[in-house]
């Protein structure tokens, strides 16, 4: 844990890094953008020290599911907003879904996602591509391209009208390409044959009647029969049942598991009552036994990744009577808060949050030189306070809905500063610019 020389552009001194071998005193030295030295800073010298005696510095977490809508509208979420979010909320990457505008089924729709975060993103970034059944013979060249995670594909309609709901469909979209595919499984001939239920209850108590368990653990089971089949890694989406979780473990060698906060923290019916459309989200949240096993899956290691589902309406949106209420709940911002408020309860340790949000991205996706508390790594810190009590109020929320399902809940535990490739985004909830984010890279496509 030597550097190969003392001086550094910046020296995080004297803080409780988490690193892959565990907590450890030190100091970290910045050099270029990286992590060049972690240990002792005797005789080390910057340009800038922050001292962080009494904070605990993380690997950059990582947010690996958001939903920024179309840029250029008020009263939209963009790229700006959901990035600023991200990085108030301690996080330094997002990976973005493609039901968005552009919808980015094409390199062309890439390449202007690309494009528009230039200068506009305040984190690191990249976008998802649509599968489609107009764009499936194409996909194996499209996830190749560089700043995409890889592929997305909708099983169920939610918000956006990417669709791909038959066994056909499915086994083409799997059978071109060879990344891991993220997968949003519901079973979309369910989903139609069960409207009349939300419709008929005109509340959102119904949504998870009517996007049942086994409309989720169907869909699931025919993406594990596809995966199989044409021997194609799946990324399976915000698990919500104790069904799925107990099918999923049998299947860790080719789907790798995500569950989101919201599905963690809140629970059904007490949630529908009190906040109604506000907590509607697909999968939607569901009753005590599910979000039980969801706990049981975080602390037994069925679950590789936690990302936010970041999906923002408006309020007037969301006041519309249920169903036509839009699904989708904002995330970004809220998920280090919550996580490092479910640490102070004795919930999960610390550790299993950097695993959840930092170490299992980068292990399950190849994200180049992210992820990590290590030298040659990118100099990203997500530096929190255990310690800190603070109220979850909207007017903190940067997204452009400007709510949180959360609002007025107090937590222990805050981001305090959030460092990427060496350059300080957020200090003390105030965001420092230019936007810099930059477009993230991957093994599969260097």
């Amino acid at each position: 844990m030597s550097a190969a020389g003392r001086d550094f552009d910046l020296i995080l001194r004297d803080a409780v890094c988490v690193t892959p071998a565990g907590r450890v005193e030190a100091s970290i030295g910045v050099r270029a953008g990286k992590i060049a030295a972690i240990g002792d800073p005797a005789s080390w010298r910057a340009a800038e020290t922050l001292a962080l005696r009494g904070l605990h510095v993380l690997p950059g977490l990582i947010d690996t599911q958001v939903h920024f809508r179309e840029p250029g509208l008020e009263h939209k979420e963009d790229l700006a907003a959901g990035t600023a979010g991200a990085a108030a909320g301690g996080i330094v990457a997002v990976f973005e879904m493609p039901n968005t505008k552009p919808s980015t089924l094409t390199a062309g729709d890439l390449a202007e996602k690309l494009e528009r975060a230039k200068g506009r993103a305040w984190t690191d970034h990249a976008f998802y591509v649509g599968a489609a059944a107009e764009n499936a013979d194409a996909l194996g060249t499209l996830e190749r391209l560089p700043g995409t995670p890889g592929v997305k594909i909708f099983m169920g309609s939610s918000t956006g009208s990417l669709l791909v709901a038959d066994d056909a469909t499915l086994m083409r979209v799997l059978a071109h390409g060879s990344r891991r595919v993220a997968v949003h499984a519901e079973d979309e001939m369910r989903l139609e044959a069960r409207k009349p239920i939300a419709a008929a209850a005109g509340h959102a108590r119904a949504h998870p009647e009517w996007r049942d368990v086994e409309t989720a653990l169907t869909a699931t089971r025919r993406l594990l029969a596809a995966a199989r089949a044409t021997r194609r890694r799946v990324h399976v989406l915000h698990v919500t049942t104790e069904e799925e979780m107990a099918f999923l473990a049998g299947h860790k060698d080719i789907a790798s598991v995500e569950v989101l906060p919201q599905h963690l923290i809140l629970s059904a019916p007490g949630c529908y009552e009190r906040l109604g459309s506000l907590a509607q989200m697909n999968p939607p949240i569901r009753d005590e036994r599910h979000r039980a096993a969801l706990w049981r899956a975080v602390n037994d290691f069925t679950v590789d990744v936690m990302g936010s589902d970041h999906a923002p309406h408006t309020r007037e949106e969301k006041a519309k009577p249920y169903p036509a209420s839009p699904s989708g709940l904002p995330g970004v911002q809220t998920m280090v808060p919550l996580m490092l408020d479910c640490v102070s309860r004795g919930l999960l340790p610390l550790e299993r949050v950097v695993d959840l949000l930092a170490h299992g991205p980068q292990r399950v996706f190849g994200i180049v030189g992210k992820g990590r508390l290590a030298v040659g790594y990118d100099a990203d810190f997500t530096v929190v306070d255990l310690g800190a009590r603070r109220e979850i109020r909207n007017a903190w929320i940067h997204s452009r809905c400007g709510y949180t399902p959360f609002d007025g809940m107090t937590v222990t535990g805050w981001p305090v500063m959030t460092i990427i490739r060496g350059r300080t985004v957020m200090r003390e909830d105030e965001l420092i610019g230019p936007p810099a984010g930059e477009p993230l890279r991957f093994f599969e496509t260097l």
